[in-house]
């Protein structure tokens, strides 16, 4: 069972620039795809990225499309969110999820683990 924890959120002005990081536990996080959703004050959780197991194939949602990168690193057992141009709509609870399917997925059942999220406030 995979143990994921979120860090890197805070406040920062629109244009601004975040990068969140998620620490997984246990030792077949290769195994994982993950992915990043997010979740505002009355709004349903939405998909922001994915990244295969490998890191070779990611995918993006519409609206962070362009801005957002995605990308792991293995070794460290850690997935990344570089967050570029960000916009006071981008407000939300950042979450971590691992998927112990075969593919990668944009839909928030096919992951397993979550973190607890961490907190992205853009201001105008």
């Amino acid at each position: 069972q995979a143990q994921l924890v979120e860090s890197g959120g805070g406040l920062v002005q629109a244009g601004g620039s975040l990068r969140l990081s998620c620490a997984a536990s246990g030792r077949t996080f290769s195994s994982y795809a993950m992915g990043w959703f997010r979740q505002a004050p009355g709004k349903e959780r939405e998909f922001v990225a994915a990244i295969s197991q490998s890191g070779g194939s990611s995918y993006y949602g519409d609206v962070v499309k362009g801005r957002f990168t995605i990308s792991r690193v293995n070794a460290k057992n850690t997935v990344y969110l570089q967050m570029n141009s960000l916009k006071p709509e981008d407000t939300a609870v950042y979450y971590c999820a691992a998927s112990t399917g075969s593919g990668t997925s944009m839909r928030y059942g096919s992951y397993d683990y979550w973190g607890q999220g961490t907190q992205v406030t853009v201001s105008s």
